[in-house]
């Protein structure tokens, strides 16, 4: 039976594809109102008291933390879901064997299913967004659908959200539908009223892509990246595609300007894997005497050729969705700062007056504390207050050291890209590619060491090429030669590219570079070499300092150090070379034949450097 229920479209939309979808998606989820968000303050006002009165919301202390609030969600649904996150492309192969592929019709009819009635008592909020700057060259539009005003509040943080971003949609306009449901109606199937509860939520989960039609369906989960479909889902699994398609990148990097002391600027992106110190990179301090470094984007950029048939580079989010515990102002005071207020916070702690709190933000724990549960919490406790995956969600120009570069709607000329893994051994602090292809090599076996039994054998690598290994919309081989492809079409204007790491140890597990801050002077000579300054040798692994090269004015390192950064340990290394092999060999015949060339050249470096 067809509902009757108003779609209430404002007068500007007139997009006859929308229409269509709006009403099928009505139809199948039977919601019992719908409103269309225009990201005003009073609607942020209205919801957020919405959220409070139905205790899903707690006010944090206005004087401590103006205009910020704190949610607890279930137990069950705190991080993103991979297990159940599919590409649905019309040919497996097409997906690949880094993803999980279900076949698109019967996934179709079964989240059809699903969704039949899910939204039975709730609001349908529609939600309009522009991905980048309003009308921008790399910027693109979607609408979300979700009964979550949660993720309503999420989405205006995160993305250009409302009226304008509606406004970008007319007859001719692509964008991307996506739908959103927590699976929990209020009302079933034959009237009976069901109770509601501050986080709802299911035990089904499902996040799925269809690249062909760039359609993006979830159900199940209000948490994160499976119910903001603006970030992973769209902006890199479906962005990727698009990109593939329509000859551009959308990529899990961090944006950076800097400027040396003689005012001359250079912008970067980098792409690291979790936990090998993205967002404080983005959010550096250098330590070098007339750096300055600018924040453009802590997670996504897309890339684009443009002027000059140099590539571009905008971050197209309007707000940081950062993990809260680690993050202190030893670590990330600039992070810290950003955070003031107009703030979502998710699974941290509460503190007795009323502000938050989680591991790592201070040295010392408060003496009380309610926890992420809700449960009274005291350092004694012997669990963490906060929950591991715990979030901020905070406006992006409140970062005190945003670029004004970030508003640039063509975005910045990209200088270098740097690629980076948390690694213990072998990979040297920093090291340059031989040319684009070998770059492309050095993203596609980017990869971490484990570093704990319980995640594995010690030593042993976790892959993770270009970080994109969760949120690849295709096959990560023909990403690979999406890639390549690039680099031959921008030649000699491409980007030079870059390897780094942070984590060396010494034999004592010892961390052998100190980090944080004085990472600026490995960006320093990045910049360098991207001017053609900076003296170089080759080594089997890519273009290294040369001896004395490299700045260390004002630092003491321990003795011998900075050669242990830079080892390169020959055996170690074709031992490596054999796991790459075994990894590339699962991509079969869809493998580059550039990848296998890029593999024996480093093979024979490393025999003639033994």
């Amino acid at each position: 039976m067809k509902t009757a229920i108003d779609l209430n479209a404002p007068e500007m939309v007139t997009n006859r594809a929308l229409l269509h979808w709006l009403s099928d998606i009505v139809e199948l989820t039977k919601p019992a109102d719908i409103r269309w968000c225009n990201g005003s303050q009073a609607e942020w006002y209205e919801l957020t008291r919405q959220l409070i009165d139905q205790g899903v919301m707690t006010q944090l202390n206005p004087e401590l933390r103006p205009d910020s609030f704190l949610v607890r969600s279930d137990p069950d649904d705190v991080a993103r879901v991979e297990d159940r996150t599919f590409i649905c492309s019309v040919n497996e192969a097409d997906a690949g064997p880094t993803n999980n592929w279900r076949d698109p019709d019967q996934m179709i009819d079964k989240l059809r299913e699903l969704f039949d009635g899910c939204m039975r008592g709730r609001t349908m909020y529609v939600v309009p967004f522009s991905m980048g700057p309003l009308g921008g060259p790399i910027s693109q539009v979607g609408i979300q659908l979700t009964d979550s005003p949660y993720a309503v509040l999420n989405m205006r943080i995160m993305t250009r959200m409302g009226d304008d971003a509606l406004r970008q949609i007319d007859d001719d306009t692509n964008w991307v539908p996506a739908v959103h449901s927590v699976g929990m109606p209020l009302i079933d199937a034959v009237g009976n009223t069901i109770d509601d509860v501050p986080w709802p939520c299911n035990t089904t989960k499902y996040i799925c892509h269809f690249p062909e039609s760039r359609e993006i369906w979830s159900y199940g989960s209000g948490y994160g990246g499976n119910a903001l479909l603006s970030k992973k889902c769209f902006a890199l699994r479906i962005g990727s595609f698009m990109g593939k398609q329509e000859g551009w990148l959308a990529e899990h990097m961090l944006i950076l300007k800097l400027t040396n002391p003689v005012g001359k600027v250079f912008h970067v992106a980098a792409a690291f894997p979790s936990a090998c110190g993205k967002t404080n990179l983005a959010m550096i301090t250098p330590t070098i005497p007339g750096w300055k470094a600018e924040t453009i984007g802590d997670d996504i950029a897309w890339l684009r050729p443009g002027k000059g048939g140099r590539l571009f580079a905008i971050n197209p989010e309007a707000g940081f969705f950062g993990v809260a515990p680690g993050t202190g102002y030893a670590t990330n005071e600039v992070a810290m700062d950003t955070l003031w207020g107009n703030t979502i916070f998710t699974n941290v702690a509460l503190t007795d007056d009323g502000d938050v709190w989680w591991e790592g933000m201070t040295d010392k724990a408060p003496d009380h504390l309610i926890d992420w549960r809700g449960d009274d919490w005291t350092p004694s406790s012997g669990r963490p207050a906060a929950h591991p995956n715990a979030r901020f969600t905070v406006p992006v120009e409140q970062c005190p050291t945003l670029s004004d570069d970030w508003f640039e709607s063509a975005g910045v000329p990209i200088d270098a890209i740097i690629f980076g893994g948390r690694r213990a051994t072998n990979v040297p602090l920093v090291a340059e590619a031989f040319d684009w292809k070998h770059g492309v090599f050095l993203g596609a076996t980017m990869s971490s060491e484990q570093t704990a039994a319980a995640e594995g054998t010690v030593g042993a690598l976790r892959r993770d090429p270009f970080a994109m290994l969760p949120f690849c919309g295709y096959n990560m081989a023909d990403y690979w030669g999406h890639w390549l492809s690039m680099g031959k079409s921008l030649g000699k204007n491409a980007p030079k590219i870059f390897q780094v790491n942070w984590f060396r140890k010494d034999d004592n597990g010892k961390f052998l570079w100190p980090g944080f801050g004085e990472n600026s002077r490995v960006l320093e000579w990045i910049c360098r070499r991207v001017e053609g300054t900076a003296k170089t040798y080759e080594a089997a692994i890519g273009i290294v300092p040369a001896r004395g090269s490299f700045n260390l004015e004002g630092i003491e390192m321990p003795r011998g150090a900075m050669m242990k950064l830079f080892n390169v340990n020959p055996p170690s290394w074709l031992d490596e070379c054999d796991q790459t092999e075994e990894f590339f060999s699962t991509f079969g015949d869809r493998l580059p034949v550039e990848m296998t060339k890029q593999l024996g050249a480093l093979r024979r470096r490393l025999k003639k450097a033994a």
